[in-house]
C-alpha cells in the first residue's frame, strides 16, 4: 500500500518558485496554517503555539511573514519554527 504524503510534504514538493510567489502573497495565512498542520503530523508543541500566534496576532504575522520568505528563498522550505 503506498504511503500518503502529508500537507506539509506536499507544499514543501511545490517548485520553489510557485513557493516564494504564494508567501508572497498569502504567506501571513500560509506560516500560520503550515505550523499547525505541522503539529499534527509530528507533534510539537512549539509549532502549534508559534503557528496559533502568528495566525491571531499582527506582528507575528510580518515577522514570520517576512522569515518564510527569506526562508523559502535561501533553504526551499520553512524551517524556523517549524
Amino acid at each position: 500500500m503506498a504511503r500518503r504524503k502529508g500537507l506539509t510534504a506536499a507544499y514543501e514538493a511545490l517548485p520553489k518558485l510557485i513557493k516564494i510567489i504564494l508567501q508572497i502573497f498569502f504567506g501571513v495565512l500560509i506560516g500560520g496554517i503550515y505550523r499547525i498542520v505541522r503539529f499534527f503530523e509530528s507533534g510539537g508543541i512549539l509549532t502549534l503555539i508559534v503557528g496559533l500566534l502568528v495566525l491571531f496576532t499582527g506582528i507575528g504575522n510580518l515577522i514570520i511573514w517576512i522569515v518564510d520568505l527569506v526562508t523559502e528563498i535561501l533553504f526551499d522550505r520553512i524551517t524556523v519554527f517549524a
